[in-house]
């Protein structure tokens, strides 16, 4: 059902790659909500997706940009102003990326050159999108600016390595640039730290599938669905949430508050009594 939260808001979405990712259903229910909005991408990623079939049933344009890149970020921007019309009233950045992950680097063993980059891509991107969206005076007031995050940031977990690292990173420029952006122009700025979800990315690390099914049994609502991610992400677009931001809002079904579940007890139970 939809609610026109977003009539007449434009914005820009960072990260949709296929119709797994959160971008991808983010983008869908702006759409939905009666946003326009641009979509965009690094190269390298689009050629690997299908953004330009969301584009087409979304009525959006894309706009290829490397979001490490100051040049192509000023690009970005213009472009999307000129194109939907005004000023930017929500960005959604949904991008996440670590060698050392993709090429199963141990946190004890990583390739420095290639923690750097994840620190770039992942978070660092996060602070160079706000830069030159105030630079460039790109965003209305009580806009929304929203990134992706993961409970990893606060607490340890296998096989996340410097991603954790990132996430960490990226929480702190939420509240930094949240701070900075409220005081110039009313801007939000917040992030959604996420349940594991079954997303391109997230199958791609190694144990994701038992972790998955862990997380599940220790959220008394189960973990949260790409779907239920994008109508959080629509929630805090809107208008509902003028006053919310430097916040790291937790969307994991109850994760982060359990200690133990029944479901996770019985577990233990089953395998001491076999």
């Amino acid at each position: 059902m939809a609610y026109n939260l977003l009539k007449g808001k434009r914005g820009i979405i960072f990260g949709a790659l296929d119709e797994n990712s959160i971008a991808w259903k983010v983008a869908q229910r702006a759409h939905e909500e009666g946003a326009v909005f641009t979509l965009t991408n690094a190269p390298i990623a689009m050629r690997m997706g299908e953004i330009n079939k969301l584009a087409e049933a979304c009525g959006a344009v894309v706009i290829p940009a490397d979001a490490t890149s100051i040049e192509e970020l000023e690009n970005l921007f213009d472009k999307s102003m000129e194109i939907l019309g005004g000023k930017i009233d929500f960005i959604l950045h949904s991008i996440g990326m670590s060698p050392n992950i993709r090429k199963g680097k141990e946190y004890g063993d990583m390739n420095y050159d290639w923690f750097l980059k994840t620190l770039d891509v992942s978070a660092l991107s996060f602070h160079k999108i706000m830069h030159v969206a105030e630079k460039k005076d790109a965003m209305n007031e009580y806009g929304s600016i929203l990134a992706l995050s993961y409970i990893a940031a606060q607490r340890v977990f296998p096989d996340y390595t410097d991603m954790a690292d990132a996430k960490s990173t990226l929480e702190s420029i939420a509240r930094g640039y949240g701070a900075r952006f409220a005081k110039l122009k009313k801007v939000r700025v917040n992030t959604i730290s996420q349940s594991p979800t079954k997303t391109t990315a997230g199958k791609g690390i190694s144990g994701f599938g038992a972790f998955y099914d862990f997380a599940d049994l220790m959220s008394p609502l189960g973990n949260a669905s790409a779907d239920e991610c994008a109508g959080y992400s629509i929630v805090l677009f809107s208008d509902l949430t003028r006053k919310v931001t430097m916040q790291n809002l937790m969307h994991d079904g109850g994760f982060s508050s359990t200690g133990m579940t029944p479901e996770i007890m019985q577990l233990f139970e089953d395998r001491t009594n076999s």
